[in-house]
């Protein structure tokens, strides 16, 4: 009771107005209620969504990289996907969930100048439709050379009358609007499906009080609860920002972590390469601000037991691994990043300039070599087994 008691306390967040990726409260509960039929806008963005005969290889379709199984997060196992004419270009960064992404801010700056919100890992994007443009026409994606080739590739497609039906008899005339067309359906599908949504994970009926949590995960929800401790609720918040949405487990900032480098990504056998987040390369418009260089945002937690491999650059493949680097990253580091003679190449994913940039205050980043991590081995497989109940799915 004690520990139930604790999770329903008021957490102050950030309010999710801003664009069109809106829900309403009303929209997200009761987590069992029947699903509604989508629209027709919607209904035929989710052919558009898993049409992989709009690729250069006929074989990638949004749903590829983003499979509804997997909480609409990559399933190849691959720490980024592959993509291009004949599915044999990587890319740069680990394909995410895009579930639960209504609810996110848009990108701005807060009041303590702490960037917030926005699509994609480094906030670039505006909106789903905004979203859904770059995938179609990105060469380690579905590598269309153009819009026109993409809006030829929609005129040929199954569901072509129905998009003339939607869009007037002569949209595929027009290139520019028929692909954001393409683009708003797409946007329409994944506002409107309540897959994308469904609040139903054994944590949600724990705190509608329809499920108990095992003695393990009541352990673990305290740690990743406590500031001495976890700390995870620090940017991962286990109760409601807003009223009537449940715990969304992200506070939508952006962090540094220091994540290692993985040598995996062929873009990395460039020793000058780096994945800098908010301040580059995908993104341009704070490519001066150096303060910044390295930070990516904060994902939602929900479904993270199926959504390996994990952080943006696909680095650690479990969540035992995942919790572990967190709390030994700064206790243990010769345990996370490469030793050359006898010095630990800490934070070796970002140039040495940058490594001011990650975060070593907060806990359990505030400890040295030789300390106790935050943590025990038994600790750790606890709040793993917390980070398990928010698979959605769950039956009662």
């Amino acid at each position: 009771r004690i520990i139930s008691l604790l999770v329903i306390y008021s957490f102050v967040g950030t309010a999710c107005d801003g664009d069109d990726n809106n829900v309403s409260v009303n929209d997200t509960l009761p987590a069992n209620s029947p699903k509604q039929p989508l629209s027709p806008t919607a209904a035929l963005g989710k052919k558009i969504f898993f049409d992989t005969s709009l690729s250069a290889s006929g074989s990638q379709s949004c749903g590829t990289c983003h499979v509804p199984e997997r909480a609409h997060a990559s399933d190849d196992g691959l720490p980024v996907p592959m993509g291009g004419p004949a599915m044999t270009t990587q890319g740069f960064r680990n394909a995410p969930s895009i579930n639960y992404l209504q609810f996110n801010p848009s990108f701005e700056f807060d009041a303590e100048g702490t960037p917030v919100g926005g699509l994609m890992r480094d906030g670039r994007r505006a909106s789903f439709a905004d979203q859904a443009r770059g995938p179609f026409l990105e060469a380690h994606e579905m590598a269309n050379s153009s819009i026109e080739e993409v809006v030829t590739r929609l005129a040929s497609a199954s569901y072509a009358s129905e998009f003339e039906q939607l869009f007037g008899p002569a949209i595929f005339s027009y290139p520019e609007e028929a692909f954001t067309k393409a683009t708003m359906a797409i946007a329409a599908y994944e506002k409107e499906d309540r897959d994308f949504r469904p609040f139903n994970s054994k944590y949600d009926y724990f705190l509608q009080g329809k499920a108990r949590l095992t003695a393990q995960e009541l352990r673990g929800l305290a740690l990743f609860n406590s500031p001495d401790k976890g700390n995870c609720a620090a940017c991962h918040p286990s109760t409601s920002a807003e009223e009537g949405v449940p715990p969304l487990f992200t506070d939508f900032t952006y962090d540094n972590l220091g994540v290692p480098r993985n040598s995996a990504i062929q873009a990395n056998n460039n020793p000058d390469y780096y994945d800098l987040g908010l301040c580059g390369p995908d993104r341009k418009d704070l490519k001066d601000r150096a303060d910044l260089c390295g930070a990516f945002k904060v994902p939602t937690l929900r479904n993270v037991a199926l959504t390996a491999p994990y952080f943006h650059n696909g680095k650690f493949n479990t969540l035992k691994e995942v919790v572990s680097f967190y709390v030994r990253r700064d206790t243990n580091p010769e345990e996370w990043y490469p030793i050359i003679g006898n010095s630990i190449q800490k934070f070796n994913d970002l140039p040495e300039k940058y490594r001011v940039n990650v975060n070593t205050t907060e806990s359990p980043y505030n400890r040295r070599p030789g300390e106790n991590p935050a943590l025990t081995e038994n600790e750790i497989d606890d709040v793993v087994a917390f980070l398990n109940t928010l698979t959605d799915g769950y039956q009662p």
